[in-house]
């Protein structure tokens, strides 16, 4: 391997499914990646944990990884930054340990009784002047709730309150801090929206001791510790920046630095961010989310996300097609590949097969925690192929339905960005821009969250200026533009799809 010059920058993102990390050199192309697998664990239904040190250990794995592949010392690493799934709630004491473990972001409803208690409590009106919404299953104030609630021996002990950028950044730095947009995002009504936070409301939830500070994302939040440093590889002192969530890093990998861009991130599950000029006010009639100041200075963003994507096509791998799982141990072609080709040979449509993808109910746009998933359709004439494709079909009609969302307050974006493992599926990638009727911009494979907490971390450490600096180092994306005539029928079938679930829903609520 030729011997690397110059300053690197390191990026690592801690996922559903994998940790992974990244070294980016001054040309911001990558120059070495590694990857950690984990699992998530779903101990009863609703419920979605991990455990955080899991996600420690993943990162010193992946700091030494990548150090020795390639081939270069912990001097050359100049500024490191990280992301983790957002919205995730971790209970530590003042020594950084979890007292529990992490309660992951809106797949995890297991709060759906609190909120409950804070709409009996307040009714709409009071809950949409308190959170800028009505309650969804990614907020953590509520998660807080249920941690009191259920176990008041852990909310006793804790001495923070965090997420899981907050939590890795503290582990390195030895600082407790949150990115601006999370916290005014996620934890309100906690943080007010000038990151305060608020006396009146605040106590309902937590102290104000029990809170991290609130910093811009790509703020040095600190150098990394001595006892770090001997943990994971980096020199003691190196920069870290305040990092943020794993959808904003990948947003930002992916080249949404200007307002009027939808970012879509299509990983284990679907997570959108919509870049906006102005702000604008949530509305319960269709769950429109409103918006919060963004990570870019001056924006604001509106951002949702639909349970199941990747891990829809998951469960379609393992359930229809375990040989060719079994066949890929062996030397056979992956079965994800497998899937596109077949995916590829039925039309549009699938043969008139809908599935709605509500596997662990849903977040936006119909925030249903009790939402159940549906194969509509189904004949004797209908085989896997079918069903793997409309699996596909399934999460970019969500994205349709997130785009009619758009429309009806007035929002058409000028430029919509796809990002994620979903990318490598070509088939899945022309859906997408069939189902919306537009271009789509596709990142390349490695811009993932890991290549943006790297591009993040060369503006905290001075090596760029700003985000439109950023923007101007990053490479272009690949377009790919839909086929209309699939595209009208995309629509009937749409159509369809958002009248099954109002059909069903009161049955999906009476199921266990």
């Amino acid at each position: 391997m030729e011997e690397l010059k110059g300053r690197l920058l390191l990026g690592v993102d801690i996922g559903t499914n994998e940790s992974k990390g990244v070294l980016i050199d001054e040309t911001f192309r990558p120059v070495a990646d590694f990857a950690v697998p984990h699992a998530m664990e779903n101990p009863q239904p609703n419920y979605f944990e991990m455990d955080a040190e899991i996600w420690w250990s993943d990162f010193c794995k992946i700091s030494r990884g990548l150090m020795e592949k390639a081939g270069v010392g912990p001097e050359r690493i100049i500024g490191v930054g990280t992301s983790v799934m957002g919205c995730d709630c971790i209970a530590v004491d003042e020594h950084c340990r979890p007292l529990r473990k992490a309660i992951l972001y809106g797949i995890d409803a297991r709060s759906a009784p609190q909120i409950q208690a804070l709409r009996a409590e307040l009714g709409e009106a009071g809950l949409m002047e308190l959170f800028g919404h009505i309650p969804r299953s990614d907020d953590i104030s509520p998660k807080i709730l249920w941690i009191r609630d259920n176990e008041p021996e852990v909310y006793a002990r804790t001495y923070k309150f965090l997420t899981g950028s907050s939590y890795l950044t503290a582990k390195l730095t030895g600082q407790y801090t949150i990115d601006s947009y999370l916290a005014k995002g996620s934890f309100r009504p906690i943080y007010r929206q000038d990151g305060t936070y608020h006396e009146t409301e605040g106590p309902r939830f937590c102290r104000a001791d029990q809170i991290a500070e609130i910093r811009d994302v790509t703020d040095v939040a600190g150098g990394i510790t001595a006892e770090a440093a001997r943990e994971c590889g980096l020199l003691e002192g190196t920069p870290v920046i305040t990092g943020t969530g794993d959808s904003t890093a990948e947003s930002i990998a992916g080249g949404l630095v200007t307002p009027g861009t939808l970012f879509v991130q299509f990983g284990s599950t679907l997570f959108y961010i919509y870049c906006l000029e102005g702000a604008m006010t949530a509305c319960a009639a269709d769950n429109f989310p409103g918006s919060a100041p963004f990570t870019i200075p001056g924006s604001f963003a509106a951002c949702g996300g639909t349970n199941c994507a990747g891990t829809l096509t998951k469960w379609v791998r393992d359930v229809y097609y375990a040989p060719e799982v079994e066949a890929a141990k062996h030397g056979g072609p992956d079965a994800y590949s497998v899937m596109a080709q077949e995916a590829a040979q039925v039309p549009p449509g699938s043969n008139g097969l809908i599935v709605l993808p509500y596997f662990y109910g849903e977040r936006s746009p119909i925030n249903d925690p009790e939402a159940k998933g549906v194969l509509f359709g189904l004949t004797g004439s209908h085989t896997r192929r079918e069903i793997n494709r409309a699996a596909l079909e399934a999460v970019a009609y969500s994205l349709g339905s997130h785009m009619r969302m758009f429309q009806n307050h007035g929002l058409t974006p000028e430029n919509v960005i796809i990002a994620g493992g979903g990318t490598k599926n070509p088939v899945w990638m022309q859906i997408a821009a069939d189902v919306i009727g537009m271009p789509v911009q596709v990142a390349e494979n490695w811009q993932t969250a890991s290549y943006g907490d790297a591009c993040m971390a060369a503006i905290g450490c001075g090596l760029l200026q700003d985000f439109p600096a950023l923007k101007a180092a990053m490479p272009l994306s690949r377009p790919v533009a839909p086929n209309m005539e699939n595209h009208r029928l995309y629509q009937r079938y749409l159509d369809i799809y958002e009248e099954l679930y109002s059909s069903t829903k009161d049955l999906m609520h009476r199921l266990p």
